[in-house]
């Protein structure tokens, strides 16, 4: 089958391997003669499968099992959003508001407590990474939004806060660009951008944090809960698991977040050239290069006629998913992890076309 050029948001591209690994799985897992979809998952074949998977994530962020835990739980990140403050904040959390989940993050924890907004890009369209934010030493916590999918900016440093907790959402950049992991106490992510499917949130945690807790909430809402559990504390969605173990070895074989990041610095320097050889005609949306994002690459054409006809045109030739969020528009590629950089080079090579038929 002829595959497509995936340039969607998410869900969004998968590497071949990894589905063709699940192809087989929901038919015969490990030529048991049932589904990965069918087995208990209590069973020694599951139970192999999520450990790999816990293992496999530590090892890429570079995390020891002994501090770390690793859950899959179910929600999505909105679920995160208030599972993040149902835990741990106390008397004030500090949030850094840098595009519409960020927004959210922020309305959901408020919901539970006092939360600063203590920088923010809001005014400034998102067009930007804020810089030298003033952390309070007295926070609960921490929670920033590595990646901005919708408008195209990426943490590219991780905030000093001192002793203060870090949360990072990191869904639509995780395990795409190397970071210092052990500056986070907690990291969240819905897998379906750079690790799998829609239908199972990664959560990365410090343990010896989430034993400080509050403990007047209900068990499905206690991370520790998870923790204890082994992150079988219910039933968890297997198959997205099963595809996320399966991501994450292609990650490995790869060679591990040098050889991604490398990858993804090339790949999104072939678009951001085409779109900085034209700036009258391809107008980047973020204002300071240093905070490009390598995963969501933002851009406005001169009209928006000129934006559906270029979404089109690049859907006519089998590019899918260049058009930019409903609440924005715009264009926007998607260049994740498992993104070929043939795709890539397709793609600037029909910038470059339709540039010269319509400037």
């Amino acid at each position: 089958m002829a595959r497509a050029h995936n340039f969607f948001p998410g869900p969004a591209v998968l590497p071949v391997p990894v589905l063709e690994a699940t192809r087989d799985a929901v038919m015969d897992f490990n030529g048991i003669g049932v589904s990965i979809m069918e087995i208990s998952h209590r069973d020694k074949a599951f139970e192999q499968v999520i450990t790999e998977a816990q293992n496999d994530m530590l090892a890429i962020m570079g995390l020891s099992p002994d501090e770390y835990a690793v859950l899959f739980l179910g929600g999505g990140a909105s679920m995160q959003f208030a599972m993040v403050p149902l835990n741990f904040l106390q008397k004030k959390a500090e949030y850094v508001n840098t595009g519409e989940w960020a927004t959210k993050a922020i309305k959901e924890a408020k919901v539970i407590g006092e939360v600063v907004e203590v920088a923010s890009s809001k005014d400034s369209k998102f067009s930007f990474i804020p810089k030298n934010i003033q952390f309070s030493p007295d926070a609960d916590y921490v929670h920033i939004t590595t990646n901005n999918t919708i408008y195209g900016t990426e943490w590219k440093t991780d905030p000093d806060t001192g002793n203060v907790p870090l949360v990072a959402d990191m869904s639509s950049d995780i395990l795409g660009i190397k970071r210092d992991f052990k500056k986070y106490s907690l990291i969240y992510a819905g897998a379906q951008k750079n690790l799998g499917p829609a239908g199972v949130t990664v959560v990365v945690i410090k343990k010896a944090w989430a034993e400080k807790a509050k403990q007047n909430l209900p068990n499905i809402l206690k991370y520790k809960a998870h923790i204890d559990a082994g992150s079988l504390y219910n039933t968890p969605p297997v198959l997205p698991v099963f595809v996320v173990r399966q991501t994450l070895k292609w990650i490995i074989a790869q060679g591990g977040l040098d050889a991604i990041q490398k990858q993804n610095e090339k790949k999104a320097q072939i678009i951001y050239d085409v779109i900085d050889a034209h700036p009258d005609f391809y107008r980047g949306t973020v204002t300071v290069k240093e905070d490009r994002s390598l995963m969501n690459i933002t851009f406005v054409l001169p009209t928006p006629e000129l934006e559906d006809k270029f979404a089109a045109e690049a859907k006519a030739r089998k590019m899918l998913g260049l058009k930019g969020h409903r609440t924005v528009g715009g264009m926007r590629a998607s260049l994740y992890n498992a993104c070929p950089i043939e795709s890539v080079e397709l793609l600037a090579s029909f910038m470059e076309d339709f540039y010269k038929a319509n400037k």
